[in-house]
This record gives structure tokens, C-alpha cells and sequence, in this order.
């Protein structure tokens, strides 16, 4: 382990560095945070087992989030804070610390991420009054009495890894066990931290021991040594780690600590040299200037995360308060425990299940798993934007849950699957007829028009595409998944965000600039409208590069747009609607968004015999000499009547 006292200080600092290199090495940390590592990566989630009724929920909910705030002042300054917020039955106690071998940087990221998790805690179970979060890289715990004097609890964890050492186990266990040992011994005459590493018979494992600012000296050596105690029964695993209410203990085969941004000693000592003198006061003013870039950024980010803390607390108030709220077991038994042959269908935000309540009732199940990264947004959407939204071209929320190890949302059951479904090449069932295609088109213009221009809350979808249309069985269309909806704005502007959604369907100023309006939607909409009549799969990349808008555009100027129609209908259809219907599509996907008309203009459109205004040309065209015959042709070459005619699956998998 370590012999001397230098060996000690080695293991833990690096060789001091003085003056402008120093400066320019935190300026290159504030500048480059990519190389650092926060290790911000779940250990695990402990909530109190505790579940005493609430004097008053709402109360706790605003104190809990007070104190979180009141927490991040403290970390950026110097890594852990304790804070005490409320009175009575609602006090809320909260600290969090950082490991201390990570830099400012990586600190204030992994305590950023720590507390957008601890908040599930607060939502696994109503009475829930505490919970503790242990990173890799940090460390937070809430609860309503003081903790700050305990060093062992009954929660305490002992987390191994999952892989056995590959090479020499028994070598492996004992150097395993003098390091952990040692550290334990080290750390609490070493400010609470210390990391080290055990090198034997060409084995090394790495170790680091970490007791919270409030567990000192003897308390800071129980904790350790009952850690040590426990740890033990993870090897000869790669990994172990305890978890303790005082302390953290971990070992690895791989090297995770970084004992280069320790605190560094010695005297800087004086230099003669102008030139080194003017390089560190360059360095230093470039310094002052990133760390107040850097502050005004976090200033924001922090008052971002208090809005959405705002949202979070008055969205748990509403769900408990609310007819929405449904009990986890309740929905996990209408499932048969969430049994296979009772799944509906996958997508980025969740699986859907088929259930069956108490009443008899059936519905449609989706689980939201908490390790998505997206879980916060898409259960705020879902709940807090479509709960009071009933049209019948949407589908309608019934419940939710928000007591269990994931979040559920309940809906109403549509039993015809999706028009996704119906144009796959595994669906064996006849093609669909026209009235059922142009049931789906209209139903799914009056449910986006109704969205834009008629709700209580006006919302883009946002993911408007053919497995997001599910079916009733007269193929009445209802508009699904609102997980990446998003609410007008109030200046009846755009709203620049990140890009979401599935390619084939987004519009381009939304692609290229991030700027989201309604007639995102209409766009996406012009697309499905398009697959629909074609039986085609709309997708960025097809044969020969070109994609389905280009096919409809270059038919469309040869006056032949009516080559476009599903051959599977078989003549079947009106000539002229059907060649109505695809110029409304082209209308709707025209690359200016200010020429495409609105979803109520389309109703109108489909419903009227009024004459169409002339369409501009689409988006991401490639010029080409190929002549629009030629183009069908590519698209329609394998069209016959067999299952391989069906919709061309997309290369994006369904949301």
C-alpha cells in the first residue's frame, strides 16, 4: 500500500505547479469540460421506508424543493451543504456532498444531475418523507429529522459488481481487501478522503473512501470499518461499493478516481521573468472572464430547474388530488404483472400493455421507465397538457401512477391497432379501403386542427406519423402519444428547442433552426397524408435518392399525381378526391411554412369541393433529369399483390 508518508502525498497530489501554468490549466478545465468525467452514474436510489401520513403534502413538496435550491449555492462554493427548511411536521432536512478528487466542474454537473433524480423518491409512494441518491461521483439525501449525526442506518447498501475479476481471484480478493482496509485507516486521519491502489503479482485495484463533512473522527472510523466488513462479500467481483449514511467505500479493477485535482501545496515562490509574469496575468483576466461566463450560464440553468421543480411539485399535487390517480398494483395486476402476451407495442418513450381493471374495463398501459432520460418531460406532457383534452380524433387519458419503481399512464383501449400496422408487410389483412382512408385523413386533420385552434390549451404534437394514429374498429383515427408535445407560444411566435421526432416527417425549419410552430404539424401532417393514399413508407433516404415528396412533386407537374394511388385499391376510389387529397398533402408539405395552411383550411379543404391553390415545391429535392414515370417506376417497381407490396418499413423504428 503505502510505505511512507511521501508515498502517501503521492498517491493523493500531483508535483506542485506554480504561476501562469497552473492558471492555464484551469482555464483549460472551465474550457474543455469534455475531458473531464463526473462520474455521474447511479450507485444507487434509497427511499425511506417511512410512510407517516402528511400534515400537509403540499407544504413538505415546496420545502423539499426549497431546500434543494438552497443546496446549490453551497456545492458550487465549496462541494457540500447541509441545509435545514420548514418547521414541524414538514421540515425538510437536505445535504449533499462531491467526491473530493473531482474538479468544480465536474462537481457542479454531478450534483446537477443528482437532484433532477432524487425527486422519485417524493413520487414512488405518498407518505414517502425521505430518500438518499448515491452517484459514483456525489452524493444526496433529504429526509424530515435530523441525520446529520448518523453514520449507519438500516438502509445502508452493499452494491457489487456484476463481473467476476477475469485473472488471479484469490490474488485479486486479498490486494482487494489490503486496500479497502488501509484506506479505512487513512482516510479518517486525511480530512474524511483518501484514494489509493494495491499492486501485486501484476494485479492492481484501485480504491477510494469518502465520510460526509458531518461524520468525524471515530464516527468517520465506524463507518469505514463496517464498510470494509460488508465489502468483502463482493469479491473477487470487478467492482464493490457500500453505501453507507456517513460514508462511501469503493474498489475497482479499473482506475475511476482522479488524484490530480487535489489541493496542491508548497510556496509558489517569487519569479524575476516578465514574461512569465505577463502570461499568468493573461491567464488570470481570461480566467476571471470564463468563470463569469460560466456563472451567468449556471445562474440561468438554476433558475430553469427552480421553474421546472415548480412544475414537478405542483404536478405531483395535481395527480394525488386529482381522479387521474391509480394505485401501481392495481395497474400491474390488470396486466398479469405486465405479461407479454399482454404487449400492445414499444416505443422510444415506453411499452404499452393491454389491461384489464377491477370494473372490467379495458385499457392501454404505458410504462415510462424512470432511467430514461426523457421521464420527466414526457410524464409532465402526457399528464399536465392532454389530462383535461377529450376530442374524439384524440386518444384519452384516464389515469396515471406515480407510486411505483416506474411511472404508468392509463388510456383509453383502441382496439384496431395503427395505420402503422395496417401498412406493414406482417399485417395479412385486406388493404385498406378508400372510405377508411379518407375516415383516417379527415379524423386526423379535425384532431390536429382541434389541438391547434380549439383546445383549452392550444399544443403541437410534434410526432405526427403513421404509428401515432391508432384505429377504433369503424376506422375512426385518434391521435396518440404526446410525449414530445409542446404549448404554443404565448407570442404566437416559434419556439426554438432541440430537435425531436421521427425523419421522413420533420419539417425542415424545424430540422435545420429548431424553430417549432404549429405548422410543424401540418407538415408532418402533408407526409402521412401522402403514405396514406400511396400505401408508401415516406423516408429520408429511398432508391436512388429520391424520396417520396419528390416522386408526388414530379408526378404532380406531369399531371400525373393520380399514378400516386395505392394499385392495391385496384381502381377502387374517386379519381378526382384522390387527386385532391394529394395536392392537399403537397400544400401541407410545401418548404415555406408561411404558404402552408392551417389544419382548420384543411378540413375545409377535404370536406369542400373548393378549388386548391397551387402547391410550391417540397424540401431536400435532388435536381434530376429523371423523368416523373421513371421515378414511379423506382418507387412502384415491386408492386404487385402479395404481402411484399405492403408500406416500406422506415429505416426510424416507432416511438
Amino acid at each position: 500500500m503505502f510505505n511512507t508518508k511521501q508515498e502517501k502525498q503521492k498517491a493523493l497530489f500531483p508535483s506542485p505547479m506554480y504561476g501562469a501554468p497552473l492558471l492555464l490549466l484551469l482555464l483549460l478545465c472551465f474550457a474543455v469540460p469534455s475531458l473531464s468525467d463526473p462520474r455521474a452514474t447511479e450507485a444507487a436510489l434509497m427511499c425511506t421506508n417511512r410512510t407517516t401520513p402528511f400534515s400537509d403534502r403540499n407544504i413538505f413538496t415546496d420545502n423539499f424543493l426549497a431546500a434543494l435550491d438552497a443546496l446549490t449555492p453551497s456545492i458550487a462554493w465549496q462541494r457540500h451543504a447541509s441545509v435545514i427548511n420548514g418547521t414541524g411536521n414538514s421540515t425538510v432536512h437536505a445535504f449533499a456532498q462531491c467526491m473530493k478528487d473531482l474538479s468544480e466542474w465536474d462537481c457542479n454537473v454531478c450534483f446537477a444531475q443528482i437532484k433532477s433524480q432524487v425527486p422519485r423518491c417524493l413520487a414512488f409512494q405518498r407518505g414517502t418523507r425521505g430518500g438518499r441518491v448515491f452517484f459514483d461521483g456525489c452524493y444526496l439525501r433529504y429526509d424530515d429529522y435530523d441525520f446529520f449525526n448518523e453514520s449507519l442506518s438500516d438502509q445502508d447498501r452493499t452494491v457489487c459488481g456484476n463481473k467476476e475479476f477475469g485473472g488471479n481471484q484469490s490474488v485479486y480478493e486479498a490486494n482487494a481487501m489490503e486496500l479497502v482496509r488501509n484506506l479505512s485507516v487513512e482516510a479518517p486521519n486525511s480530512d474524511g478522503f483518501f484514494v489509493g491502489f494495491v499492486r501485486r503479482s501484476n494485479v492492481t485495484v484501485y480504491g477510494l473512501a469518502q465520510c460526509w463533512e458531518f461524520v468525524n473522527g471515530s464516527a468517520c472510523e465506524r463507518c469505514l470499518a463496517e464498510a470494509v466488513n460488508n465489502i468483502s462479500s463482493c469479491t473477487p467481483k470487478e467492482e464493490g461499493r457500500v453505501l453507507n449514511a456517513g460514508c462511501y467505500l469503493r474498489y475497482s479493477n479499473q482506475k475511476f478516481y482522479d488524484n490530480s485535482t487535489n489541493p496542491i501545496t508548497g510556496n509558489q515562490g517569487n519569479s524575476s521573468s516578465s514574461t512569465i509574469m505577463l502570461a499568468a496575468s493573461s491567464a488570470g483576466s481570461a480566467f476571471v472572464l470564463v468563470v463569469a461566463v460560466i456563472a451567468f450560464f449556471a445562474r440561468k440553468k438554476m433558475q430553469r430547474r427552480r421553474r421546472e421543480r415548480r412544475q414537478f411539485g405542483a404536478l405531483l399535487d395535481r395527480v394525488y388530488k386529482s381522479k387521474l390517480n391509480m394505485t401501481y398494483e392495481v395497474l400491474e395486476r390488470a396486466t398479469n404483472y405486465f405479461n407479454t402476451s399482454n404487449k400492445l407495442g414499444q416505443g422510444g418513450s415506453g411499452s404499452v400493455y393491454k389491461g384489464v381493471l377491477p370494473d372490467g374495463n379495458i385499457v392501454a398501459i404505458k410504462r415510462l421507465s424512470f432511467h430514461t432520460a426523457q421521464w420527466a418531460d414526457h410524464f409532465f406532457n402526457e399528464v399536465n397538457l392532454i389530462s383535461g383534452i377529450q376530442h374524439k380524433n384524440l386518444v384519452r387519458l384516464l389515469g396515471c401512477s406515480i407510486t411505483g419503481p416506474e411511472s404508468l399512464l392509463v388510456y383509453e383501449y383502441v382496439p384496431n391497432q395503427s395505420v402503422h400496422d395496417h401498412f406493414s408487410v406482417k399485417q395479412k389483412s385486406q388493404p385498406l379501403t378508400w372510405e377508411a382512408r379518407r375516415k383516417i385523413i379527415l379524423g386526423t386533420a379535425e384532431g390536429l386542427a382541434y389541438l391547434h385552434e380549439e383546445s383549452p390549451v392550444r399544443i403541437i404534437h410534434r410526432d405526427i406519423k403513421l404509428s401515432n394514429i391508432l384505429l377504433e374498429k369503424d376506422f375512426t383515427p385518434k391521435i396518440a402519444d404526446f410525449g414530445l408535445a409542446r404549448l404554443f407560444p404565448e407570442d404566437g411566435t416559434h419556439i426554438s428547442t432541440t430537435v425531436a421526432g421521427t425523419l421522413g416527417y420533420m419539417a425542415p425549419e424545424y430540422v435545420v433552426q429548431g424553430k417549432l410552430t404549429e405548422k410543424a404539424d401540418i407538415y408532418s401532417f402533408g407526409v402521412l397524408l401522402i403514405e396514406i393514399i400511396s400505401g408508401k413508407r415516406s423516408s429520408s433516404f429511398v432508391l436512388n435518392a429520391s424520396s417520396i415528396l419528390q416522386v408526388v412533386w414530379n408526378l404532380h407537374r406531369s399531371g400525373n399525381l393520380c399514378n400516386m394511388v395505392d394499385p392495391r385499391l385496384e381502381g377502387n376510389y374517386p379519381f378526382e378526391e384522390a387527386c385532391r387529397l394529394l395536392q392537399i398533402g403537397l400544400l401541407c408539405a410545401q418548404a415555406s411554412a408561411n404558404l402552408r395552411p392551417s389544419m382548420s383550411e384543411v378540413v375545409r379543404l377535404i370536406t369542400s369541393n373548393e378549388e386548391i391553390p397551387q402547391p410550391t415545391k417540397p424540401p431536400f429535392l435532388v435536381p434530376s433529369s429523371v423523368e416523373c414515370s421513371k421515378d414511379y417506376n423506382l418507387l412502384a417497381s415491386s408492386d404487385t399483390h402479395s404481402s411484399e407490396d405492403s408500406m416500406t418499413e422506415s429505416l426510424i423504428p416507432p416511438r
